[in-house]
């Protein structure tokens, strides 16, 4: 299982359909399997149930996920606050995984999102500050931290391969 981690804009969904395909395994994106079982887009449910509930379903899915088969998986960029998905990560690293955050830059996060209105946060005040509190979030549950600025798809995911290689075998 390989989990990748980081803020909006890091590349997480773009990278690990990349790094799915050179690997031979599946790629699963948790926003858009909680679309896919509630009907609903995440913005959505952001706005109508409120993000503490969303916060709770994302949980419950991504849980989901990390016991099911290998897979590269792609986390809402704020995933990792949650403690439940906090505790899953640590277990699965436990289990061999690794959890991989794609350091990006709060400018270049933010040119790669611009205008894009599936991401309810980007109309939150204080998104800087937002960014400043996850990256010890993301550092705290990541094996893996690639740097992602500057750099294209590919060459982050052979990055990630390189690491792999290199890890011992559990």
């Amino acid at each position: 299982m390989i989990v990748l981690v980081g803020f909006m804009g890091a590349g997480k969904t773009t990278i690990g359909r990349v790094l799915a395909g050179q690997l031979g395994l599946p790629f699963a994106d948790s926003d858009l399997v909680i679309e896919q079982r509630t009907g609903r887009q995440v913005r959505h449910i952001f706005a109508e149930d409120g993000e503490p509930a969303f916060r709770a379903l994302e949980h419950e899915v991504i849980a989901d996920l990390l016991d099911g088969p290998d897979a590269v998986l792609a986390l809402g960029g704020g995933a990792p606050e949650h403690p439940g998905v906090q505790t899953a990560l640590k277990a699965a690293v436990a289990k061999q995984a690794e959890v991989v955050y794609l350091q990006v830059g709060y400018q270049q996060a933010m040119q790669r999102v611009a205008g894009d209105e599936y991401r309810p946060l980007l109309a939150r005040p204080g998104l800087d500050d937002l960014y400043q509190h996850r990256l010890d979030v993301y550092g705290s549950v990541a094996s893996l931290t690639i740097a992602t600025d500057g750099r294209r798809p590919e060459a982050i995911s052979q990055d990630v391969i390189e690491h792999l290689l290199q890890a011992p075998s559990g």
